[in-house]
């Protein structure tokens, strides 16, 4: 029984995700070391990321369990709406998993930075009934994955007053916008269920037709957005020929996420897109740590590229 429940849990955690959050912790971390001229301690650096990797999908037990309603529809096989992932037990071993999270943070790396985590935790509860409310999804979801990004930099080590830079909080809004954009391709595979259970998301409230052509448009905003902030918040980092190529790259896979959502906004394609479109958000966040890392943002970008793909297709369902 135990072992089914792991594996069922594990299932629900959906690994691929892990990039997303993780990605965003990293980034975080590599500014830390940017603006300190240090290098973290290898064992340190583990811990933090081990945990935001794992923080999506420990989050995501949360999230199926608030979204069962639209979930019965939209997924009807997975493992929670099937009832093979008890909901009691799933969210108590999140729960305790939480405690330990919070426990690490205060006893070994950096206590403040549990201030992110709560927030992302309750930024996540909150997103179940935001999403409701058209673009307000959008935004608090991007709010909340920017959480790691923050949760990573306190964490990495004990800072100075004021905790929060101008640079910090320019990498905060890009890293919303970008995970903002990327969960509205996800409402197109979830137009019926969100639609039934009331959930007036940005997809369900101006129909397909409309909101295929909304999604081209906003293929450009992760890029406005950094163009924005860099003129306005950082404009002082040199620009490694590394990160331009790699923006050119990411640029060219934000453009065509969009269209294949125009192309296959309904249906099993509009399900295995949300592949290309998990890659692209991750890509994204590796972009920008090659604004202080070249090199590490370079292998970032290619290794999640590979793996966000192969764990996705660990998930070839699109109903579990």
């Amino acid at each position: 029984m135990m072992v089914r429940f792991i594996k069922e849990y594990v299932k629900s955690m959906r690994l691929y995700y892990g990039f997303v959050t993780g990605i965003s912790g990293w980034l975080g971390v590599v500014y830390y070391e940017h603006i300190t001229g240090g290098t973290l301690d290898f064992f340190r650096k583990l811990v933090i990321l081990t945990i935001l990797f794992l923080s999506w999908g420990i989050n995501q037990i949360i999230n199926d369990y608030l979204g069962l309603k639209e979930d019965r529809i939209n997924a009807p096989l997975r493992p929670m709406v099937t009832g093979k992932l008890p909901y009691k037990k799933a969210l108590a071993t999140s729960g305790i998993l939480l405690l330990i999270t919070f426990l690490v943070f205060v006893f070994y790396l950096e206590p403040i930075a549990i201030i992110p985590v709560t927030l992302g935790i309750a930024l996540n509860v909150l997103y179940e009934y935001a999403k409701g409310y058209g673009v307000l999804g959008n935004i608090v979801f991007g709010i909340m994955l920017s959480m790691p990004l923050a949760a990573g930099f306190l964490a990495s080590g004990s800072l100075e007053y004021p905790y929060i830079t101008k640079t910090l909080i320019g990498l905060i809004i890009i890293v919303a916008v970008i995970n903002g954009v990327m969960t509205f391709y996800t409402y197109f595979k979830d137009y019926k269920g969100d639609r039934e259970a009331g959930k007036k998301t940005v997809v369900v409230k101006y129909g397909i037709k409309k909101a295929r052509k909304i999604g081209l448009l906003i293929t450009v905003l992760p890029l406005f957005s950094f163009v924005l902030v860099y003129h306005l918040m950082f404009n002082y980092f040199i620009i490694d020929k590394t990160f331009v190529f790699l923006s050119i790259i990411t640029v060219i896979l934000q453009i065509w996420t969009g269209f294949l959502y125009y192309k296959y906004p309904e249906g099993e394609k509009a399900y295995y897109s949300l592949s290309f479109n998990f890659r692209t958000c991750s890509c994204s966040q590796a972009v920008l740590i090659a604004l202080f890392n070249p090199q590490l943002g370079m292998m970032l970008y290619i290794v999640t590229y590979i793996f966000v793909g192969l764990l996705f297709d660990l998930h070839s369902n699109s109903k579990a």
